[in-house]
């Protein structure tokens, strides 16, 4: 149910304006270790996150380096910030170079109590506009937390794979993704925060690099098939530079199944629907 505390920034808007410059394309293509897309061509699935950034000066900063809340989120203290997952539709590509407007709205603000104490989750919608129409629609679940240690084990065993890549989150790529996002969490780069701070044994991959390589590697393995929806969510963290597989197979009704896991357990979930 929603929490009355916050009832009064349900529905709260905001927008951000990007040109989806190509040189930045360049260097996210290389923090991905991909090929770069020429201007006018598609963007890449899920690459949008790298772009649209509304950027705070350090004085609007929090403990953590994201920005402290009470703008677009409501201030909520020293609760620790992840990403829980989402759901996004693919209607049209982005195009390269051409400018763009993401388009955001707070949907829902709900308060749960799991394993670690009090969660406050909020599910923001963004819609992605270019040349008047939306190209991809998108629902974010953010959770905050109130400190605690983390849970990193547990998990129920990866499927059989159909297809697969090996991922190995080194500190420079964790930097260089956290460069092109602007994304100034200090879990992903300070070690002696997220370790003494936060509780993690080390530097914690991005739950949206995670979530890109993962429909990459189905992309990859499918590259006749479109994608017309894909759904995630975060079940442990990964952390840096121990290794992880991005995985997948093909369900009965023509969808995918899409995973990440590490140990021969799972550690992120996702669902892949195909354009008819």
């Amino acid at each position: 149910m929603s929490t009355p505390e916050y009832s009064e920034w349900i529905g709260r808007k905001e927008t951000c304006d990007d040109s989806l410059d190509w040189g930045h394309v360049q260097q996210v293509a290389l923090a991905l270790d991909r090929p770069a897309p020429a201007a006018g061509e598609p963007l890449p699935h899920l690459w949008h996150w790298a772009h649209f950034v509304r950027a705070q000066p350090y004085a609007d900063l929090g403990r953590d380096g994201h920005p402290a809340q009470g703008s677009f989120l409501p201030p909520l203290g020293e609760r620790n910030r992840m990403w829980a997952g989402g759901r996004v539709n693919f209607h049209q590509p982005l195009r390269v170079g051409v400018p763009a407007q993401r388009q955001s709205t707070i949907l829902t603000i709900q308060e749960k109590t799991g394993r670690t104490g009090s969660l406050l989750f909020f599910t923001v919608q963004h819609d992605y506009v270019q040349d008047g129409a939306v190209c991809i629609s998108e629902e974010q679940d953010i959770v905050y937390r109130a400190p605690s240690p983390p849970k990193l084990e547990g998990g129920e065993p990866a499927p059989e794979r159909q297809w697969g890549a090996t991922i190995q989150p080194s500190a420079v790529m964790l930097f260089r993704y956290s460069a092109v996002t602007f994304n100034g969490h200090r879990i992903h780069y300070d070690l002696d925060y997220v370790t003494q701070q936060e509780g993690y044994p080390g530097l914690v991959v991005h739950g949206p690099l995670i979530a890109t390589a993962m429909l990459q590697a189905c992309v990859d393995a499918h590259p006749q098939r479109k994608v017309a929806r894909f759904q995630y969510r975060g079940l442990r963290p990964l952390i840096s530079p121990q290794a992880f597989d991005v995985a997948g197979r093909m369900m009965e009704d023509g969808s995918a199944e899409l995973w990440a896991e590490q140990g021969g357990t799972l550690a992120h979930q996702a669902h892949v629907a195909f354009k008819s």
